[in-house]
């Protein structure tokens, strides 16, 4: 593959603050064991807040530049010539130029390879490489592979965050100075960054239309919890708008989003069984995680798919027409949507972060035969006939 060199414009505020720091060091003006500046006065000096001095004092100390003690200040440490010499070749200096970095909670699915496949294809397009990393859904693992990215010296990072996360402290910071940075299938709330996502809203919308046109009144919801997490934020939203204009009364015991990613299968079993259990006048269910396993319980509890109950996932499944139940399916552009965050990222190195882009991708509804007429509409057509 032929390699063209991109130039990088783009140096955050952060890491300027870590070369000043560095060459204060090298060049002796800042001796071993004596105290810098404070976060206030660097922080004025270089016209930025706290928050962008933090990061940097915070870069510094990982590597043993500095140190800091507890209500006295940060100081210089004792460090070899050699140890000084190494800060210019394996720090802030080797820039990864054309590479970007990916993090994504797991890749356990088609969903997420079709997202992977996408952005390497659009960065890959553009002449630049991919650096991938999972976060196992924690954000402590995140935060720690951002930090990692960062300091290897990225262009700029597309992230996947973890469910149930407003923000964390580090994606705040990129988006504060303006880092290259594009989320994926999230938006945060009063955080302006760009981002590529599925419209969840609609999909959510069309899902509850599907089931209304079928008979269905009494719709549940299953999901992981919503708080924190826009694209189920925006699903339970359009789920409720559609119930809404067909002046069907919004009922919250229909709703279970208490999920987790660390639940065990046999735990999710439970939870689900359980819900079920709870509402037997429910006859229809949109599953925004777990699907499989809805169409699992319902069938270990005497459930019938689809004349007890309908069921419509929200992501496809590999081999559809081999599942017990062939699953009808919101089936989101996950390819393309992995392109856009690809380009997109790109046009932030080259161009700098001047605007910001919300770019929201259509889904498509796909019946199959986890939904049917509801058993009363269906008696209805009969005796009509």
């Amino acid at each position: 593959m032929e390699i063209r060199n991109m130039p990088n414009k783009f140096v955050p505020m952060y890491k300027k603050i870590e070369h000043y720091i560095v060459e204060q060091i090298r060049s002796e003006n800042w001796k071993p064991m004596s105290r810098i500046p404070s976060e206030n006065e660097l922080a004025d000096q270089f016209g930025v807040s706290r928050i962008t001095v933090k990061n940097a004092l915070a870069d510094l100390v990982e590597r043993g530049v500095i140190y800091r003690m507890q209500g006295k200040g940060t100081f210089v440490s004792e460090r070899k010539d050699e140890d000084l010499f190494s800060l210019g070749t394996s720090g802030a200096e080797t820039l990864l130029k054309n590479t970007v970095g990916f993090l994504l909670p797991r890749l356990d699915n088609r969903f997420t390879a079709n997202l992977l496949s996408g952005i390497e294809d659009a960065l890959s397009d553009k002449g630049y490489h991919l650096l991938f990393s999972k976060t196992n859904d924690s954000q402590e693992h995140e935060i720690r592979k951002i930090r990692e990215m960062k300091h290897a010296g990225v262009a700029g990072l597309i992230i996947y965050p973890v469910e149930g996360e407003n923000y964390n402290h580090e994606i705040l910071s990129l988006t504060l100075n303006k880092f290259p940075l594009v989320l994926l299938d999230r938006q945060f709330k009063g955080v302006e960054t760009n981002s590529v996502s599925s419209d969840h809203y609609k999909a959510g919308m069309d899902a509850v239309t599907h089931l209304i046109e079928l008979g269905h009144r009494n719709i549940g919801f299953i999901s992981t919890k919503s708080e924190g997490t826009s694209s189920i934020e925006e699903r339970l939203a359009g789920y409720e708008q559609a119930l809404e204009d067909r002046h069907i009364l919004i009922d919250r015991s229909f709703q279970m989003t208490r999920l987790s990613m660390s639940n065990s299968d046999e735990e999710v079993m439970e939870m689900i069984q359980q819900f079920l259990r709870s509402n037997p006048h429910m006859t229809g269910v949109i599953s925004s995680n777990f699907s499989p396993h809805v169409i699992q319980a319902a069938l270990a509890m005497g459930l019938r798919v689809p004349e007890d109950l309908s069921v419509v996932f929200f992501d496809d499944v590999v081999y559809p027409d081999f599942s017990v139940v062939p699953p009808t399916a919101i089936i989101q552009q996950e390819r393309e949507m992995g392109r856009e965050a690809g380009y997109l990222i790109v046009h932030q190195i080259e161009n700098g972060v001047s605007d910001y882009r919300q770019i929201k991708l259509p889904t498509k509804l796909v019946p199959r035969r986890s939904t049917g007429i509801h058993a009363a509409e269906a008696t209805t057509a009969a005796k009509d006939r």
